[in-house]
């Protein structure tokens, strides 16, 4: 079966999140319902993070198995009718070997959050960015971002909910700016905790208005409670902007390796 790699940007405004869920629509259901229209195919659609409820996309990457070997430029036009009128679309899709996956192959992800920073309410950025009226020091959110990079014991900026097996994660980078009346936020990790990136961007945002200095910001990465943590952003304003992956040859030495993993166990409950 050929596997084909597909990068989706959508807006999250309509959606329970990514991954399929039985009490509302998904970005993940949107796609195979468009596979199925197109090819007659029930197949599952596995994504490179769950992006969660009212979150967009502009760069998100999600993996498909179709039976029929089809031209890749065939299958992203076919799924791009085949999806409408949900505001989802494929902006590329391409073949891929057979170890690929669009999680587990990923070796770093890349978010977005924006802040409209304005005393006026918005029109047409509603649902798509973090209204602050107050003024914020987008230098002073930068200074204090670098804070969060490396290797740290994140509990405080995570959801309490949240699945992961270790609070532990490693940030690569942290950069804040202003754009005009737009601040903006951007960081990248291989991977990242639930409500990692807003409980950030809410917590800078207090820096931004001269609420807490980047010691503030240190203390409550330091204290490991939630309760630490500040305000958390709103989902509008949060963007999955990139996925990096590694190369073909390692994918295809983890495929291998897997593949004869399985075979030894399957070797050893049949001895």
């Amino acid at each position: 079966m050929p596997r084909y790699k597909f990068t989706v940007e959508y807006d999250g405004r309509p959606y329970c999140g990514w991954q399929r869920q039985s009490n509302g629509p998904s970005v993940q259901a949107a796609l195979e319902r468009a596979i199925k229209g197109f090819t007659g195919e029930a197949v599952a659609v596995g994504g490179a993070g769950r992006t969660d409820t009212g979150v967009h996309a502009t760069g998100q990457v999600g993996h498909a198995d179709l039976e029929k070997d089809w031209p890749a430029e065939t299958v992203m036009k076919a799924m791009n009718f085949h999806i409408q009128p949900d505001p989802v679309v494929l902006l590329d899709c391409e073949k891929m070997h057979e170890g690929f996956d669009a999680r587990f192959s990923a070796i770093r992800r890349s978010y977005r959050y924006r802040i409209f920073n304005r005393g006026a309410q918005l029109t047409f950025e509603k649902g798509l960015a973090w209204h602050v009226k107050a003024d914020l020091d987008a230098e002073a959110m930068h200074i204090a971002a670098q804070e969060f990079i490396g290797h740290h014991d994140f509990t405080t900026f995570r959801h309490t909910k949240c699945q992961a097996k270790s609070p532990e994660k490693t940030l690569e980078s942290f950069s804040v700016r202003r754009e005009g009346q737009v601040v903006i936020a951007e960081c990248s990790s291989r991977s990242f905790l639930h409500n990692q990136v807003r409980s950030m961007v809410g917590s800078l945002k207090l820096v931004g208005e001269g609420k807490w200095t980047p010691q503030d910001v240190r203390d409550a990465l330091a204290a490991r409670d939630r309760k630490a943590c500040g305000p958390v952003a709103p989902a509008d304003g949060l963007y999955l902007t990139a996925v990096d992956y590694r190369s073909k040859a390692k994918d295809t030495e983890n495929h291998l390796a897997k593949q004869a993993e399985k075979a030894l166990k399957a070797a050893q409950e049949q001895g």
